[in-house]
């Protein structure tokens, strides 16, 4: 965040502890001093006492050269998630839904400008990044992403694609917020999003969003597949239909659900 658009009340070194904590990830689960501090954009020093200190409250594990997370790291998302009503409602339905098609799927929320899983039931692995209940990718370059930030107000949209990284993955990620803009407002229309090969070769998804008690977009349901297996027209007729279905029977239980404990879970997914 810019020094600039920092509150009286930010606290630096918290956001600088949360850094080193993030520059750990699938592809660098252990990492040196050096790497870290290079990665956070730190002195050493600052780098060893944030790691240290990392260490003292077992969160970091350290063989005196190298450092990686350790398991109770999970504690600092495990208590949001596993007291979210949606993912408990929608983990029965994902089951059935991979059951009946053959596929992953999952269940994805906006957090910020990225999508997050907070509900998944693997078949077969078929991206090169393991995909976990926290995994998180640009909600603009995946099906999930798209069938949410299609139903956010204009204004809100084209304030995400401003600042979107709009990078190419492959050579078929779209690039152009103009076209981003094109395509969100057709998913909008059509009510579910497709995604051939734009996050990784070789992957087409397909996504359906799902609506709270209110009637506002909370989250989005998707089966990813392997295109040499299923063309996107496959993938329209033979799995949109149970991708709906189930979609239809996860919003049916939100809306009989306790209205207000499902209400504020709600709440949370929007903030």
């Amino acid at each position: 965040m810019p020094a600039a658009a920092r509150a009286p009340h930010f606290v630096r070194s918290f956001e600088r502890g949360l850094a080193v904590i993030r520059a750990f990830d699938a592809d660098q689960p252990e990492l040196t001093l050096s790497e870290v501090a290079r990665a956070c954009d730190l002195t050493r020093a600052a780098t060893r006492r944030f790691l240290l200190t990392l260490v003292d409250l077992g969160y970091v594990h350290s063989d005196g050269r190298t450092f990686r997370l350790t398991p109770r790291v999970l504690e600092l998302g495990y208590a949001y998630l596993s007291g979210f009503s949606l993912p408990q409602i929608a983990q029965p339905h994902l089951e059935q839904l991979a059951e009946r098609v053959g596929e992953s799927s999952s269940l994805c929320v906006l957090d910020g400008d990225d999508i997050v899983y907070v509900a998944r039931v693997p078949t077969r692995r078929i991206m090169t990044a393991a995909i976990t209940v926290g995994t998180r990718f640009a909600a603009h370059v995946t099906s999930v992403g798209r069938v949410i930030l299609a139903h956010r107000a204009d204004e809100e949209t084209d304030a995400r694609l401003a600042r979107a990284d709009l990078r190419p993955l492959t050579a078929r990620t779209i690039v152009s917020a103009d076209e981003l803009r094109a395509e969100l407002h057709r998913v909008r229309g059509q009510g579910y999003a497709i995604v051939d090969q734009e996050l990784e070769e070789g992957l087409r998804s397909v996504a359906a969003p799902v609506r709270g008690r209110d009637g506002e977009v909370v989250a989005a349901v998707n089966i990813p597949v392997h295109a040499s297996r299923n063309s996107v027209e496959s993938v329209r007729r033979d799995l949109l239909p149970h991708l709906l279905a189930t979609v239809a029977a996860i919003e049916a239980d939100l809306r009989i659900t306790d209205p207000a404990r499902a209400a504020s879970r709600d709440s949370a997914t929007r903030r």
